[in-house]
């Protein structure tokens, strides 16, 4: 790992989180979580989507989500790394009172490196990554040509934006502007 100008850990493993919320300020939550995340020991953010504004799954009756996937190096073992995830979804104000419900934030494990694992707490890659758009069209964003379980990319599963999967733009685009609790930008 490589935190503010050493020399780069070559076990690190490259790490893709899901990030999305959809409740509070959206945007200034999904700032503070990848803070959150590069500022662990053992992380470091290397890269990130823009900004997806996602129609809930499951549970329809709710605030539409941002999504956005980040690229991290981990040198941290995989429970480690689940364990500072939801240490960030803790920190900023994750109830997990619903399956499939509003969430002030959201983190999912989507990649680690190669590694596959399955455990009543993790498993990775995440089971439901090839079949959600609202994962898949920012991960193509950054890694287009990732190989995902079943043998395709990232690029090939994603299928764009659509009504239900829109793009905002950056990130700092939408922290700098005024977010409703609703959704959208004033």
């Amino acid at each position: 790992m490589r935190k503010r100008g050493g020399a780069r850990d070559p076990a690190a493993l490259p790490a893709f989180l899901g990030l999305g919320s959809n409740l509070g300020n959206r945007a200034r939550t999904l700032a503070a979580a990848l803070r959150m995340l590069d500022a662990h020991t053992g992380l470091e953010l290397r890269q990130v989507s823009s900004v997806y504004e996602t129609a809930p799954l499951g549970v329809t009756d709710q605030p539409w989500f941002l999504n956005m996937v980040a690229r991290l190096d981990c040198g941290l073992a995989p429970m480690e790394l689940l364990d500072a995830v939801q240490e960030v979804e803790r920190r900023l104000g994750r109830v997990r009172a619903r399956r499939w419900g509003p969430r002030s934030m959201d983190v999912d494990l989507l990649l680690l490196g190669d590694l596959s694992i399955q455990t009543p707490r993790l498993t990775v890659p995440h089971p439901e990554l090839a079949r959600r758009q609202f994962v898949l069209v920012p991960l193509a964003e950054i890694a287009p040509d990732l190989v995902l379980p079943g043998g395709r990319t990232a690029g090939d599963l994603a299928e764009g934006e659509s009504e239900t999967v829109r793009r905002l733009g950056p990130l700092a685009d939408l922290v700098g502007g005024r977010e409703t609790e609703e959704g959208g930008k004033t």
